[in-house]
Parts: structure tokens; sequence; C-alpha cells
């Protein structure tokens, strides 16, 4: 079996991209399909991380909203009108939240250090867009000495083919694990 374990024994982490989300950008239609065949998935995950003891990270736009905190960006995204896609996947009581701008999780925000301090080695990434903010986010991870592992039936996409494609790219250019939701073990807290 194929596992998300880097196999080090390092600290898993799950860092969930973009999925809390209000679905009022350019190309939501298209995305929306694809968000809702992964949502189910990227939840059975954070229940296994959480299970596992694994920190949960969420790596969340702003949406613009400069002045905007966590709260007030899960609330108007369960105001909005594809609350059914956050509802299942809102961030508990012990999940991390890093707001960030462009598309890498990594860029401008804190994450790094986060996952430093956690002692993370081992990020385990889902959410959306597969062929930007995923992909992105994966080859930041890749230069900062991570091991990658990327869960392709949990991460949503709006061109199949361009996603397709970052997942090889990914798999070949950055030495991630490419996985299936039902194959991924974290390393979590002893």
């Amino acid at each position: 079996m194929t596992t998300a374990s880097s196999g080090t024994g390092a600290l898993s982490a799950v860092i969930v991209i973009d999925m809390i989300n209000m679905y009022d950008h350019e190309d939501a239609e298209r995305l929306l399909p694809s968000a809702r065949r992964v949502v189910p998935v990227v939840a059975d995950l954070l229940a296994a991380a959480r299970a596992q003891g694994a920190p949960v990270v969420y790596a969340n736009d702003n949406f613009g909203q400069w002045r905007s905190h966590h709260g007030e960006i899960v609330d108007a995204a369960l105001a909005g009108p594809h609350a059914d896609l956050v509802a299942p996947i809102v961030p508990d009581d012990e999940a991390l939240f890093v707001v960030k701008a462009r598309h890498s999780i990594f860029y401008e925000t804190p994450l790094s250090y986060l996952l430093w301090e956690l002692g993370v080695r081992h990020v385990v990434l889902c959410g959306q867009v597969t062929e930007q903010c995923v992909l992105y986010s994966a080859l930041d991870a890749h230069i900062r000495h991570l091991d990658v592992t990327v869960v392709s039936d949990a991460v949503a996409s709006i061109h199949p083919e361009l996603a397709d494609a970052a997942l090889e790219m990914m798999r070949t250019n950055m030495g991630a694990r490419v996985v299936r939701a039902q194959d991924v073990r974290f390393t979590g807290r002893e």
C-alpha cells in the first residue's frame, strides 16, 4: 500500500487550500462540480488527520477583505449560496488558519514558520484549485524541503486536463506522493 507518510517519522499536517469559499468568482461554475465531488473526501481526510493527532491548517484566500479574520471568512462562506460545500469542512476549535492573498499558501504568509514551530516536515495537501493554488503550494513546499503528499481525490479543479498535468508535474518534478485519500496515513503527535 502506498501511504502519505513521509517514512521518516516526521510530523504530518494536512493543509486545506481555499475550501472556505463563496464560489462567487470567475470560473466558479466550472469549479463547482469538482468541488462537490471532493468535499466529502476532504471531510473524511480531516477526520482521519484529527483522529491520528495530525495538525490541520486551513490556508485560505481573504477575498480582498484585508480587514477580515478567519471567523469572518467562514461566516461569509456559510451565509453564501454554496454553504453546503463549506459546512462539512468547517474548521474545528483545534484547526489553525492562515489567510493568504496569492496562489501559494506560503507566499507572504507565516505558514513556513508555523510548520517549523509545530515540527511538521510532511504536508498533505487537499483543496482547490489543483492546477493553480495546489500546484504552486506543492512547489513552494518542495523548495522548502518539506515532504509533500497531494491527495488526488481531495483536490478540485477547473480544467481537468490541466489538473491531470499538474498532478503529474507534482509527482515528477517535485517528488510529491500523489495518492488517494484511502491510502493516506499521518504521522501525528505522540
